[in-house]
């Protein structure tokens, strides 16, 4: 997927994620996603490519960067918790939007039960299956 896909897929994946909000805190170069104050994916195009940074459990991020050649260690964020998902290989839109959506959900259930716009365990479960 090409990178303009890649992060119009990211936008539109966030979309959907109740009290997500879009803001610029390092500039207009640096797209930050927030849930409730707390950054849970990032985009930019600083490194010549636009690249989509999500948070991700350690041992999940190892697996994902040795399954996926675009997928590499987080981009100017701590290695081990965040990945970089680059464009012009083989991520497909199911991968990216599962990989959004497990970033907001590991910041949410961080969050005091109180702040939380969504339950961490149930949110995007189906009903009735």
């Amino acid at each position: 997927m090409d990178g303009d896909t890649l992060q119009q897929h990211a936008r539109d994946r966030v979309a959907e994620l109740p009290a997500a909000e879009l803001q610029y805190p390092f500039g207009p170069d640096w797209e930050v996603f927030k849930v409730r104050g707390k950054v849970f994916m990032l985009m930019t195009e600083v490194t010549g490519d636009p690249i989509v940074i999500v948070k991700t459990h350690p041992e999940d991020g190892k697996t994902l960067r040795e399954q996926h050649q675009d997928i590499t260690p987080g981009y100017h964020m701590n290695k081990q918790h965040w990945i970089t998902m680059n464009p012009g290989g083989d991520l497909e839109q199911v991968l990216v939007d599962d990989l959004v959506t497990e970033s907001y959900l590991l910041v949410v259930e961080n969050l005091p039960r109180a702040k939380r716009p969504v339950d961490p365990e149930t949110f995007g479960q189906r009903r009735g299956l």
